[in-house]
């Protein structure tokens, strides 16, 4: 059974449309008019190993803020329905992922419970047109809709692009190994018999 997603969301702000396939081959299409975002987006779905199709058209004559925003809320939304009950998942993974001169640590529990911890230096504002401040935003939008917890450190690094680059990739590295099935989990892998809020 192939474990997907397909979400459209729409606002007075943006139209957002994710498709999601977690047992991919890394390919993806992001369009959503931001490029380093689109950039950072395809890290995801490469390191992760999941097919991605994102499509945002949002009001980028404002800022990108809110493109930003929605497009993390729908790819949460996403990874959430295509996970399912989230019934023998390895449901824990970390990753500590270097990018030259800066390291970045992650974990990630499919707990069905949000929360996210995140560390990063101060950084320029800009990459391009992308607010380097956007970046704990994305982390909060994905882990309110993904339901996971989430934590991401920044170990060592200055240069900007890398510090947010690493960040994707190590977040794609972790998610990676806990939405990956593992035979000898029979069920849900929680003794509360749930990784669902309710």
């Amino acid at each position: 059974m192939t474990r997907q997603a397909r979400i459209e969301r729409s606002t007075k702000e943006s139209s957002v449309l994710v498709d999601l396939i977690l047992d991919g081959t890394g390919s993806s299409t992001i369009e959503t008019g931001v490029p380093f975002f689109d950039h950072m987006l395809a890290q995801l779905a490469k390191h992760g190993g999941f097919d991605l199709v994102v499509e945002t058209k949002g009001d980028l004559e404002v800022d990108a803020h809110h493109t930003v925003e929605d497009t993390s809320l729908a790819l949460g939304q996403a990874l959430n329905q295509a996970l399912g009950d989230r019934a023998g998942l390895n449901r824990y993974g970390d990753a500590l992922v270097p990018l030259d001169e800066c390291l970045v640590q992650s974990a990630v529990d499919l707990s069905g419970r949000p929360y996210l911890v995140h560390s990063e230096p101060d950084l320029v504002e800009l990459i391009g047109s992308y607010d380097t401040t956007l970046t704990r935003h994305i982390w909060e939008s994905i882990v309110a809709t993904a339901q996971i917890t989430l934590h991401v450190n920044v170990l060592a690094g200055r240069n900007a692009h890398h510090v947010v680059e690493a960040q994707f990739k190590s977040v794609a590295r972790s998610l990676r190994t806990a939405v990956a099935v593992d035979p000898r989990v029979v069920g849900v892998p929680s003794t509360k018999g749930t990784l669902t809020a309710s």
